[in-house]
């Protein structure tokens, strides 16, 4: 009664007030939407990942969110029978524990309300799965709650998922207005094609966002507090993350134990898909990808990801080194029942050099390692910071605190080792890094323990407060929708499409033996340049002795003959294209001495990747300053694209050496935003700008290869532009895609001072025995057509190629 007169003397008070009342109501009721019921399915719930981690991951959300709104039913299915199945449950529930600061009374109190909540079936038919959801519909009901969503965690193999996918997505779906979210563990294929048929199945029963691949070591909790990590530290960090000061990275997983019992498995992965390309590569990412603004933004955190992924160079052979401990043969043939003639050649350690190809990090490198009986069990990453400081005093009077001459290095130790526990280090000559206080605290000292080389008062050390395992973590973030954590479609393919061009180039590598564990000594040391890894000492014995074993390079000597009639330098590849770069070496520098300039073109393909190697880390006297490199062919595609034959010059060759920008002559395939359309003339520019730079139009060195169909530059038998006439340069087009190219002719290679044909590969066995008969036919065969007017020709021709 009192509240009428005061509204009409103030009525915009009664609007005011009735707002807010209609805010406070729709918050009540949007907090009533979000606490509805969940039910989370685990499917091989009486596996030994479910038993081992699972169960304990779903105990502990429990503990962290019953209370907070949410009701919970946990399902256990798995295709044994119900009663054997609720005996193996019963089992696995009685062994949960709690975190220790959790009394024991309250414990067992916890344990039991969540033995009540959970519950075994057996799933196997769209009928079964039809039940479930009817189940669980009709308690959601029966609660009077609504439904917030399903989980489906597969602890499954990868052959199961599709019939599984199928069921969920026709019978177990959650009504409207409730999420779904289902769970895979990996392998998530063995290469490219296999990720993508098995994403694309997937993709037909599930959308993106309902997807999440886990990758466990993403919920480590040192690998969970990288991106934490340098967004705390930032200031501190943003004049080190980068390549003037992190000398190199090293991402390292040991185990001390064997593949025993695994050998199945083993045998279709290996170290590089069961470590490296996931758990290794997903860290290197967070180590080296660009920090978002928002690092609490998932979506801004896997494109950044996506970035880094980008931004890898491409791995070769020389990239890696290849281990396997001695008995694991005898155990394949033991488990696998194989008899004693077969020798795996899967390896069990692998050491991968990995380069990033960007502003950040150019030239830094990242080493991964992962392997099995090894001497230690280890995991961590650690930058390793370049240290140009010079101390007057000796090291006894270093202070730790101070001293710049000490190493400088960034920790983050995920586990295990000497020190036993996760934690976070950073060398006291850097900076104290910020951490959280309420989950990370201070390491006390521990004399005599050292790490990385130094005693662990050189480091100021965090470990989390409350060590957590990774499942625990991943439930929560599964729970809570952060996908950051998880592997996305677009990054999976991303990471296959790096690593898969690798595993196809050591598939019939042999690995190098090691015995074991501690006696292992320094057989597994490498060491590393640009894009080359090799072991330090040389291998102890021959991994599959006995007579008949194929010849080894040392076998044989560089074999110098005639071809066609021109000189013919053989060996086995290796040394092959040491002769071939000093060769060129040797011809540079006689140019500059009479010249001033050495003008070199160069073909394209994969041929001369080897090549171009050599000449970036091995010749150090090329006097690449008076240099001119002109490509002799080109393909009709932007210059940045990884098909151009620039791009791959630019990523083996040109990004190591100092040649000066304006001594380089890409071909102008791309001109006025169109690529090789005749109107726009690039092809005679090209020819302009070599009559104008270039003597005479000769070039000092010309370096060919020859195609499986005796095509040489982009000189194909069915396009004949180019094999005469006056033209120097020419559009052509080849009989593969791109079809279009752009080519030196025939006429202007023969004015050339030298000519060098470059043959590799047991391929080109046959052509190179037909074009050793064949006469001057250039319209069938190109490459018949070289021949320098009064040059020098020379064919560079391993064994395989030259004796098949």
């Amino acid at each position: 009664m009192l509240a009428g007169p005061y509204f009409k003397r103030h009525p915009g008070v009664r609007e005011m007030l009735t707002a807010t009342v209609c805010v406070a109501l729709l918050g009540c009721l949007q907090a009533q939407e979000l606490h509805g019921h969940v039910s989370i399915i685990l499917l091989g719930a009486t596996g030994d990942l479910a038993r081992k981690y699972l169960w304990q991951g779903l105990f502990q959300l429990y503990l962290d969110e019953a209370g907070k709104g949410h009701s919970f039913r946990f399902h256990g299915t798995a295709l044994t029978s119900t009663e054997q199945g609720q005996e193996i449950i019963a089992k696995v529930l009685e062994s949960l524990s709690c975190p220790s600061d959790t009394a024991p009374a309250r414990c067992a109190e916890l344990r039991t309300w969540f033995q009540q909540l959970s519950e075994y079936r057996r799933l196997k038919t769209p009928e079964d799965y039809l039940a479930l959801s009817r189940d669980i519909e009709a308690r959601v009901q029966h609660e009077g709650r609504r439904e917030a969503g399903r989980i489906f965690y597969f602890s499954v193999p990868p052959f199961a998922y599709a019939d599984i996918a199928r069921n969920i997505n026709s019978s177990c779906r959650p009504g409207q207005g409730a999420w779904l979210r289902v769970v895979f563990e990996k392998p998530f294929g063995r290469d490219h094609q296999s990720a993508q048929q098995l994403a694309t199945e997937l993709g037909s029963f599930f959308r993106e966002e309902e997807m999440y691949r886990v990758d466990h070591y993403l919920g480590k909790q040192v690998v969970a507090q990288i991106l934490p990590f340098r967004d705390q530290n930032r200031k501190a960090l943003d004049g080190l993350w980068n390549r003037h000061h992190v000398e190199r990275v090293e991402v390292v997983m040991k185990e001390t134990v064997d593949a025993e019992g695994r050998t199945s498995f083993y045998e279709e992965y290996g170290v590089i898909r069961d470590v490296l390309q996931n758990h290794l590569t997903e860290i290197l990412t967070l180590v080296a990808m660009e920090l978002p603004r928002n690092v609490s933004s998932p979506e801004a955190v896997l494109q950044h990801k996506l970035q880094a992924f980008q931004a890898l160079r491409g791995l070769q052979k020389s990239s890696a080194v290849l281990g396997q401990y001695q008995a694991y043969s005898q155990q394949v043939r033991r488990e696998l029942q194989k008899p004693d003639s077969v020798h795996s050649l899967t390896p069990t350690f692998a050491g991968i050099l990995v380069h990033i190809d960007n502003l950040r990090w150019e030239g830094v490198p990242f080493i991964l390692v992962s392997g099995k009986a090894l001497d230690e069990r280890v995991s961590y990453v650690r930058l390793l910071l370049k240290n140009q400081a010079y101390c007057a005093q000796s090291e006894k009077h270093w202070a730790a605190e101070r001293s710049q001459c000490l190493p400088r290095q960034i920790v983050f130790y995920i586990g295990h080792g000497e020190l036993g526990s996760p934690a976070v280090l950073v060398s006291r000559n850097l900076f104290r890094p910020s951490l959280p206080s309420a989950s990370w605290r201070e390491v006390e000292d521990r004399p005599g323990l050292r790490l990385f080389g130094r005693p662990l008062s050189d480091f100021y050390a965090y470990s989390p407060v409350r060590e957590q395992d990774a499942y625990s973590i991943l439930m929560s973030r599964i729970f809570h929708h952060r996908k950051d954590s998880f592997v996305t479609t677009e990054n999976l393919l991303a990471s296959w499409v790096f690593w898969t061009p690798l595993l196809e180039s050591l598939a019939h590598e042999v690995p190098r033996l090691y015995p074991g564990g501690a006696e292992n000594g320094p057989v597994l040391d490498f060491e590393f340049g640009d894009n080359r890894l090799s072991f330090s000492q040389p291998p102890p014995e021959q991994v599959v002795p006995g007579p008949g074993s194929a010849p080894t390079p040392s076998d044989f000597q560089v074999l110098t003959a005639q071809y066609r009639h021109s000189p013919l330098i053989s060996a086995w590849p290796e040394e092959l294209i040491a002769r071939l770069a000093g060769d060129i070496e040797a011809t540079a520098v006689r140019a500059v001495q009479r010249f001033g300039k050495f003008h070199l073109a160069l073909s394209g393909g994969s041929s001369p990747v080897a090549l171009f190697q050599q000449l970036a880390t091995g010749h150090y006297g090329f006097p690449w300053a008076h240099t001119h490199l002109w490509l002799v062919d080109e393909r009709c595609v932007p210059l940045w694209d990884p098909e151009s034959n620039f791009q791959g010059l630019q990523a083996h060759l040109l990004q190591h050496v100092r040649v000066p920008h304006y001594n380089v002559h890409p071909m102008p395939v791309q001109r006025h935003q169109r690529l090789c359309a005749e109107e726009d003339r690039g092809a005679q520019a090209y020819a302009e700008e070599i009559s104008a730079l270039v003597t005479n139009s000769s070039f000092d060195l010309v370096l060919l290869g020859m195609g499986t169909d005796g095509h040489t530059a982009s000189l194909f038998p069915q396009s004949p532009a180019g094999l005469d006439g006056e033209q120097l340069v020419v559009l052509t087009e080849s009989p593969s895609r791109p079809f279009q190219r752009m080519s030196l002719s025939l006429p202007l290679i023969n004015r050339a001072r030298k000519v060098a044909v470059l043959v590799m590969g047991r391929m080109k066995r046959e052509i190179a025995m037909l074009v050793s008969r064949v006469g001057h036919e250039p319209k069938k065969w190109p490459i018949s057509g070289v021949l320098p007017d009064s040059g020098q020709l020379v064919w560079y021709m391993d064994y395989e190629a030259f004796l098949g």
